[in-house]
């Protein structure tokens, strides 16, 4: 790909991107989701978002820094970023896309669970108490960055500590009584799949809302974390077929077809390529 004809937001996401995942920390993770804001708000000043990270995190510290044990470091975050800073979840306007963009959460101190997991994440990091993200279905935690500390927190509900059976509790609340919660499902995920899951959120509101170039904006940046993702390539190509951009939806879904000969899909698929043809 080539980067030259991109706007600056998607110039800074491509290099996010590029990063290998043994390389990419949770500093990447936040310059993702700030370019994913920037492509929605051109004007917008990073910096200025960047700094209130900072300006948090030097708050805070000097709260941590003589504290020994996990579990009261993380009763300060709490404490100071839901108590006093009010950071919540937004449970009356879950699926509004600001929810999703990293600059209006930290504005407005409002998001869902992935977006104040971040922020959560970014300043718990500036303070020497990292913490991995865990891609629980149907809902984002987070976990400490320790081997000894078996615990999860829970930054849409406030900060709420959580226990592996809290987990379980929570997946059938969401799912209902028949979902396993299943080891994996506990596990640490990295900051490309973090990126890939927020911009799938959006991908799917804009779907909802009929807002196909926003979705189509989505798809984009997920194929720059996964270049070869025939599914996203094919939901490219529809969505560009739904805009009247024929020559780039026929590469799309040819490519796809070439790809998963054998797709469930493919009578469907090979029926607008003849259209187009």
């Amino acid at each position: 790909m080539t980067t030259f004809n991109l706007s600056p937001a998607r110039q800074k996401f491509w290099q996010v991107s590029r990063v290998p995942e043994s390389d990419m920390t949770n500093e990447h993770l936040l310059e993702g989701a700030l370019a994913i804001a920037w492509e929605e708000y051109p004007r917008i000043d990073l910096a200025f978002y960047r700094a209130e990270i900072d300006r948090m995190a030097e708050h805070l510290r000097p709260r941590t820094e003589h504290l020994i044990y996990p579990l009261k470091i993380i009763g300060e975050i709490n404490q100071y970023l839901f108590a006093e800073k009010k950071f919540h979840g937004n449970e009356t306007d879950y699926y509004a896309p600001r929810n999703s963009f990293i600059t209006d959460v930290i504005e407005h101190r409002s998001g869902i669970p992935i977006t104040l997991s971040i922020v959560y994440m970014a300043i718990a990091d500036r303070i020497g108490f990292p913490f991995t993200g865990v891609s629980l279905p149907g809902h984002f935690i987070i976990r400490p960055h320790r081997e000894d500390v078996e615990i999860f927190v829970d930054p849409f509900h406030q900060g709420e500590i959580l226990f592996k059976h809290d987990c379980a509790t929570r997946l059938a609340q969401v799912y209902g009584e028949n979902m396993t919660l299943r080891p994996e499902y506990l596990e640490p995920v990295g900051t490309r799949k973090i990126l890939e899951r927020m911009l799938t959120n959006l991908k799917h509101i804009y779907l909802r809302r009929g807002q196909a170039e926003k979705a189509l904006a989505a798809i984009e940046k997920l194929l720059m974390l996964y270049p070869d993702n025939p599914m996203q390539q094919r939901d490219h190509g529809l969505l560009c077929y739904q805009l009247q951009r024929f020559t780039e939806a026929r590469l799309d879904l040819e490519n796809y077809l070439e790809r998963i000969p054998y797709a469930e899909d493919a009578g469907l698929i090979a029926k607008l390529i003849e259209e187009m043809n």
